[in-house]
């Protein structure tokens, strides 16, 4: 079970993304969120030079610079990676799926902080990234691409198993994360689902370079 501790940081480090995000979405938008060479502010509205619009490279400098600055931990510098440059993929939601590892299963749930069954799980995980996803596996296995089989099956992926009963997360190499039955965590395993009890493997973003 995940530690008091844990959760507040995993909270904490939720509150700075969304912040970030705005940030990031004015960055994108040619607006300086902070000084620029002429020393203007963005509270002044200056846009940056040459055309108006912040250069990629620009924007990959700013998501380093506040990933260090929120403690530059994995998950989260995927996540503002993935902001910055306008793409999420499924790498970087494997990267946030995995800061839930220990939070306990709960029927129902869908706060990290109480508890979280396999649908509240997923759509924690997306919604952490900007991305709406319905809260039963009826609806989410309807909801992006589908994929063939399992062994093309990518980072991010969703897999549905027993007529839509259970949803995990593809974390890539043979293993997957879920929120597995009452009384136990959420947890990284080998990903169990066969192509005999798969109904569905669905795609909702990029895979990613994985």
């Amino acid at each position: 079970m995940a530690s008091e501790g844990h959760l507040v940081s995993m909270t904490e480090a939720i509150g700075r993304i969304q912040s970030i995000q705005s940030m990031l979405q004015q960055l994108s938008q040619g607006v300086l969120p902070q000084a620029s060479s002429a020393g203007t502010t963005a509270s002044t509205g200056t846009r940056a030079p040459s055309g108006g619009a912040a250069s990629s490279t620009d924007s990959a400098s700013f998501a380093q610079a506040l990933s260090s600055a929120v403690g530059g931990s994995g998950a989260l510098s995927g996540v503002i990676t993935g902001m910055a440059t306008g793409a999420m993929t499924g790498d970087a939601v494997a990267a946030d799926a995995k800061k839930y590892v220990g939070v306990p299963y709960v029927w129902g749930g869908t706060n990290p902080a109480v508890g979280m069954d396999c649908s509240g799980f997923v759509q924690r995980v997306f919604k952490d990234l900007g991305v709406d996803l319905p809260r039963v596996v009826s609806d989410q296995m309807r909801q992006g691409t589908p994929v063939a089989s399992l062994a093309q099956a990518k980072p991010g992926d969703l897999l549905v198993s027993f007529g839509g009963e259970h949803i995990s997360i593809y974390l890539g190499n043979g293993k997957a994360i879920d929120a597995p039955v009452p009384g136990q965590t959420i947890q990284i395993r080998d990903a169990w689902e066969q192509q005999s009890n798969l109904t569905a493997i669905r795609r909702i973003v990029p895979a990613g370079g994985s």
